[in-house]
């Protein structure tokens, strides 16, 4: 049976389709509220899709479906299956570290630790957590708080019984109640682990409030002992919780997802809010390998989620609505308030983890690196090609004085110096920034065509607003090359992007790796333009200095600069030493008019 056959016979229904290539093997998975329409949306008129979709449907060789009951069960078992097949076009979670857990064992006396591996014997686990120090502070914080074994023995009633054991030096410094030795009961031991899971999900306020109630009880019953115990267990809480993790206010159960992009990948950050407290944060990253919608990733993300962590909660922060609905799950967008605090609470930390996996990276795997990061700007600019060539161009003048231009090159997201040029204004007069631009542009791309037709950059900076960058369209349109190239303006003030025809500018995110790479290439034609502009000042005042002088020609110059080294040792020297190289009477000439410029700063 034709595909196009099968995808018509396809039911309205909630559910998840699998595409197979002419090999068998699955290259997307694929969830939908109506599979028949779905599926049908990837073979209507190819100029509607993008070209990476374009090249997972021209593979498509057989589709699969499961139907399910709800959009929720379909989020899931896409999920699951995209774990089982890894398809080449899906959604995929690259973060293939193990995250470290707390286990408190289902011994009679349970021990509490950390580990990255997951057992099942019975013990209870609660995590993961990203941040291993976090995660070790919280098991130290146990430790230091409750007297906890840390021994490995196996301890039960017939070992207390038996004395089959000593006790250690953990007993004999007091971290320890020595229940290798009957020391504490059963019962009272037990009384210590659930408060700690208590607290790691999320019960801090319920027990602050009822060691307060002890505590009080304790003292009116003249106890004093027993209420500095409750207090410094208080204390000690509210210690150590202020300073590993953030508390909302009220006592709020909430889970938090956030999500930024950079070029086909998406890092995300989860938080988990329990009696309002943050227990839970996880770091994720994401690699698209076809264009997907931000709500499709945040789907994707959730359902990864759901599937380490188990059932959301009622009421979830989202920076954008995912694509599917769950039962008895809230989606909630804020505006103002607590919920908004911890939602950029949570985008901070996927910034955070953005930029240390770039980091990493651009140490690790630099080529890669670049890589991405043109494949980011181009997908920031809508652009066809990648902007493997680019150019930057920058005007400089001070009140019209000696206008120069200067355009640096870079390739590969790196600069190519012995590709900078730089301009001498020759057509206009005055500061005229349009025009100046306009005639280097010009000239630039005139030259090239001449020389190197093939040659051209897919990306052209200009430095400044709308002014330049329609002058500088004019001169590429004058050349007849306008649709060989793309063509941006950057405005330093707001770090904004001006396209040609776009009365609106493009914002790219300020933590972009793309934005930094535009900022670095205006920066460097920045940089080249002044230092060429300094240099061509500095010779016009040298030249002001000497060649105005009365007898004083190029080569008299020459010959006074290279004995005396400066226009102000040349001021500085006696009138004979002049002399000796010029004669009497330029030398007393060169002597006044250099004394008639006292004050000045005439050295190089």
């Amino acid at each position: 049976m034709d595909i196009r056959d099968k995808i018509a016979l396809l039911p309205h229904q909630s559910g998840v389709y699998r595409y197979y290539d002419s090999a068998g093997n699955v290259i997307y998975v694929g969830k939908a509220k109506d599979l028949a329409k779905r599926v049908a949306q990837y073979f209507v008129d190819p100029s509607r899709l993008n070209a990476k979709t374009r090249v997972l449907v021209s593979k498509i060789a057989d589709v699969q479906y499961s139907v399910v009951d709800s959009e929720a069960d379909a989020l899931l078992l896409e999920n699951n299956l995209i774990k089982q097949y890894k398809p080449r076009y899906n959604i995929l979670l690259k973060d293939s570290k193990t995250y470290p857990w707390i286990c408190i064992t289902a011994d009679t006396f349970p021990r509490v630790f950390l580990t990255r591996r997951i057992e099942r014997d019975g013990s209870r686990y609660f995590g993961p957590y990203s941040s291993v120090y976090h995660a070790r502070t919280l098991v130290q914080f146990f430790h230091d708080t409750y007297p906890l074994r840390s021994c490995r023995h196996k301890i039960d009633s017939d070992t207390i019984l038996r004395h089959k054991l000593r006790p250690c030096l953990d007993m004999h410094i007091g971290r320890c109640r020595g229940c290798c030795v009957g020391g504490v009961s059963i019962q009272e031991y037990a009384a210590y682990i659930n408060e700690i899971e208590r607290l790691l999900s999320g019960g801090l306020n319920d027990i602050i409030k009822q060691y307060k109630s002890e505590m009080i009880a304790a003292a009116d019953r003249l106890d004093f002992e027993s209420a500095q115990l409750y207090k410094q267990r208080i204390e000690a809480l509210q210690n150590h919780y202020s300073k590993s993790i953030i508390t909302a206010a009220g006592d709020r159960d909430t889970d938090v997802f956030s999500l930024v992009f950079e070029g086909s990948e998406a890092f995300g950050n989860f938080l988990r809010i329990r009696g309002g407290a943050v227990i839970q944060s996880l770091n994720l990253g994401f690699k698209m390998n076809i264009e997907e919608e931000e709500a499709s990733v945040l789907s994707s993300f959730i359902a990864e989620i759901e599937a380490k962590f188990g059932a959301l909660s009622r009421e979830v922060i989202v920076p954008f609505l995912p694509d599917v609905e769950l039962d008895g799950v809230q989606f909630i967008i804020p505006a103002r308030g607590d919920k908004l605090s911890l939602l950029e609470l949570s985008n901070k930390n996927a910034k955070e983890f953005r930029f240390n996996t770039i980091r990493q990276r651009e140490h690790s795997d630099p080529d890669r690196y670049r890589a991405e990061v043109l494949e980011s700007l181009r997908k920031a600019l809508g652009m066809k090609e990648l902007p493997v060539h680019m150019e930057c161009f920058d005007n400089s003048n001070i009140q019209g004085t000696n206008p120069v231009a200067s355009c640096v090159v870079f390739r590969n997201g790196e600069p190519s110096k012995k590709d900078y040029r730089k301009f001498k204004i020759k057509t206009v007069v005055g500061a005229n920034d349009y025009a100046s631009m306009k005639e280097v542009v010009n000239r630039r791309y005139s030259r090239m065509l001449e020389e190197a037709p093939d040659d051209l950059p897919q990306l052209v900076v200009i430095d400044g607003g709308k002014g330049q960058l329609e002058f500088a369209w004019q001169a590429l349109c004058e050349l007849g090359i306008q649709d060989r190239l793309t063509v941006i303006g950057l405005a330093k003030r707001l770090e904004e992007v001006i396209r040609v025809g776009d009365p609106y500018p493009l914002f790219i995110d300020h933590n972009s790796q793309a934005l930094k790479l535009l900022q670095r290439i205006r920066d460097e034609a920045h940089r080249f333009g002044i230092t060429f502009h300094r240099s061509l000042r500095s010779k016009a005042a040298l030249q002001s200095s000497l060649r105005s002088i009365k007898g004083v020609g190029e080569q008299t110059e020459q010959r006074l600069l290279i004995h005396f080294g400066s226009v102000a040792r040349i001021a500085a020297a006696a009138e004979e030493d002049i002399a000796a190289l010029v004669g009497k009477s330029l030398a007393a000439r060169i002597k006044e008019a250099l004394a008639a410029s006292e004050g000045e700063n005439l050295e190089l």
